[in-house]
């Protein structure tokens, strides 16, 4: 008997399983048909599980407290009647259950369930890492409860400089990025984090040799390695070696637990990227995820150490054809965490005080114009440019001759946009504000609404105040050009902002090495070559290029101009104009026009509910009046309704 009594039980439970997974498949499809929103299958099984609840008791109390119609031939078709109007009160419930939940949690917003039970080991080393993070920022006196406080500690920007120092590898790079982005921070920021350099404590060399191990195996053999390192940074480390006994040379190692350390702050700085996006509208205008995931995808590249040898290759002949030296790489030692190169023996500018005071003038002049047009030939000519261009990267020899170091940060243009950066430096030096207005509308991003005479009267007013004091300012140029186009509300694309990074990191190179450089008459000489020859003969060749254009017009305008002539002879010209011609417009004007006609259903439907429920007489159904289940029926379907109308404002459509 106990086994089947065991036997009957499970079956209960069985079926009520199976009884609640029905429901609640039919709760998330109805929901979906009624409301016009996916629900999903959680949050339905939420409500279903509420439902049945608290149906019993209610069903239980009904059956005790309810009083049938006197006039009643049929007391369970009464009933039936009774409990099929509490199954649609039940239902209506629900469904305002369900939106209630899609108003204040909309679905999405919540991670699945699925991450209650896995990721958690992530999810562990990213709450120890924002532990580690907070506790840099209250060491540094920028928590709320220590701003005000430490009135003789560092400035701000001196103390946010230090914690992204501390921070490592990830905040020191999107530190030197945000040095450069005027447009972004104020001046005393940006001079701040300006001073930010990868400088780190050297890592042991028991873990640099086992990554060289692992990475190079009996290659390793090859060189002889001084354990004490050349230089230190929060992503590698170069220690100087010797190669087959004869080649100087620098092994460039990549820190242990990097790439692990960066994916996580990376993970980070993501979510509070979208964040900021969702709540914020300074964030969503400025494409802070954007800046984001370019930033993620730059220092992903720079993990890489074979992208950074393919792209000294690529940059190389240019650079050396210029006058820029560029380390030769040796193939075979060359890794995703190990680079093996050329030893140069020059000294960084930001370090280099003492051989710049010694250098004659005319010297320093040369070797700034010689890097200057280098960079400008790499960014306006071949569209593939160094990213990095700041003074810990760039080399200098007693003699004046320079060289690049680290080009794990490799920016590209397409030619459309290398010619309309060079059409705005132009624009400069010739006093151009109508050239410089087409060039920007040309090379940002906007949506159209742009008062052009505005834009270009501001413009003139920013290229008369660079031209005012031109020695040094045609980089000031891109600052102030940047508050303005964002001020209007346009955009800059990915790549034109690695450009003006890289210039606004070489502008600080080039002060340190020659500050009285002429950079507008510079920037103008390169962009010639990009523009192309605006002499007789050149501008005649243009002509003739924009000739050629048109001669398929040419060719079918006889034909169409017939046709059009017959056209209007015979009455049979017309002319037709859609004033909805974009999809997105009429979707938002169907929406619209949906939204309305459904509170205007909804208001009417409850209306007549409740005339039916208040009127006098009507006929009845075994002692019920038809017009008070009619009324019910109509208030029910007015309330379904008005949770259509909310769904379709806040809800997510399927």
């Amino acid at each position: 008997m106990r086994f089947w009594d065991f036997v009957g039980q499970g079956t209960i439970v069985v079926y009520s399983l199976i009884t609640l997974v029905l429901v609640t498949l039919l709760v998330a499809r109805t929901s979906k048909r009624v409301l016009g929103i996916q629900v999903s299958i959680v949050r339905a099984l939420l409500v279903v599980l509420v439902i049945f609840g608290s149906l019993g008791p209610v069903v239980v109390h009904f059956a005790e407290n309810i009083t049938l119609p006197g006039d009643a031939t049929s007391p369970t078709l009464a009933m039936a009647i009774v409990m099929a109007g509490l199954a649609f009160g039940v239902f209506a419930v629900g469904l305002l259950g369900l939106m209630v939940l899609e108003v204040l949690i909309p679905t999405g917003s919540m991670p699945p369930l699925r991450g209650l039970f896995t990721g958690w080991r992530a999810r562990i080393r990213r709450t120890g890492r924002y532990l580690q993070i907070m506790t840099i920022l209250f060491r540094r006196g920028l928590t709320a409860q220590l701003r005000g406080v430490m009135d003789t500690g560092p400035t701000t920007a001196e103390s946010v400089r230090l914690a992204m120092e501390d921070a490592g590898v990830t905040f020191v790079k999107l530190g030197q990025l945000l040095s450069t982005r005027t447009d972004l921070l104020p001046p005393e920021f940006t001079a701040e984090l300006s001073k930010l350099t990868s400088q780190a404590v050297p890592e042991p060399y028991a873990l640099v040799d086992r990554m060289l191990e692992t990475e190079l195996g009996d290659d390793l053999a090859r060189l002889e390695i001084d354990t004490k390192p050349l230089a230190s940074a929060s992503l590698a480390q170069v220690h100087a070696a010797t190669l087959d006994e004869k080649y100087q040379v620098v092994a460039k190692v990549q820190r242990t637990g990097a790439p692990e350390q960066v994916a996580i702050d990376l993970q980070i700085l993501r979510r509070l990227a979208k964040t900021l996006v969702r709540n914020a509208e300074w964030a969503s205008r400025l494409g802070v995820d954007e800046i984001v995931g370019d930033f993620a995808d730059s220092v992903h590249a720079e993990l890489d150490f074979t992208v950074e040898v393919t792209n000294m290759d690529s940059l190389r002949p240019r650079l050396v054809a210029g006058g820029v030296r560029v380390p030769e790489v040796y193939p075979d030692l060359c890794t995703q965490r190990v680079i093996v190169m050329d030893r140069f023996d020059g000294t960084p500018v930001s370090r280099a005080d003492e051989i710049l005071a010694a250098m004659p003038a005319s010297t320093r002049e040369q070797s700034a114009t010689v890097l200057l047009k280098a960079v400008l030939g790499q960014i306006l000519d071949q569209g593939l440019f160094h990213a990095d261009l700041h003074a810990g990267n760039v080399l200098i020899w007693p003699d004046g001759t320079v060289g690049l170091l680290d080009y794990g940060s490799v920016g590209r243009l397409d030619a459309t946009a290398r010619r309309n950066l060079g059409l705005l430096l132009w624009s400069v030096d010739s006093d151009d504000p109508a050239l410089a207005t087409d060039a920007v509308l040309e090379l940002l991003d906007h949506e159209g609404q742009i008062d052009e005479h505005d834009l270009q009267r501001k413009l003139g007013v920013i290229i008369t105040q660079v031209r005012a004091n031109a020695t040094g300012t045609s980089m000031a140029f891109f600052g102030q050009l940047l508050q303005l186009v964002l001020a209007e509300g346009m955009r800059v694309p990915g790549n034109i902002a690695l450009a003006l990074r890289s210039l606004g990191a070489l502008e600080g190179t080039l002060k340190l090495m020659n500050p009285a450089l002429e950079l507008i008459a510079a920037a103008r000489d390169q962009a010639r070559t990009v523009i192309g020859d605006i002499g007789p003969k050149g501008a005649k060749q243009q002509m003739a290029n924009q000739v050629v254009r048109f001669v398929p017009l040419v060719n079918h305008l006889p034909r169409r101009i017939n046709r059009i002539t017959d056209d209007l002879a015979s009455g049979r010209f017309t002319t037709h104009t859609r004033v909805v011609s974009h999809p997105e417009d009429r979707a938002f004007l169907t929406g619209l026009a949906n939204q309305v006609v459904v509170a205007i259903l909804a208001g009417f439907a409850v209306i007549g509910g409740i005339m039916l429920a208040v009127s006098s007489g009507g006929p009845r159904i075994d002692g019920f009046r038809v017009f008070d289940i009619l009324g019910f029926l109509l208030g029910i379907s007015g309330f379904v309704l008005a949770l259509r109308s909310v769904a379709m404002v806040y809800g997510r459509r399927t």
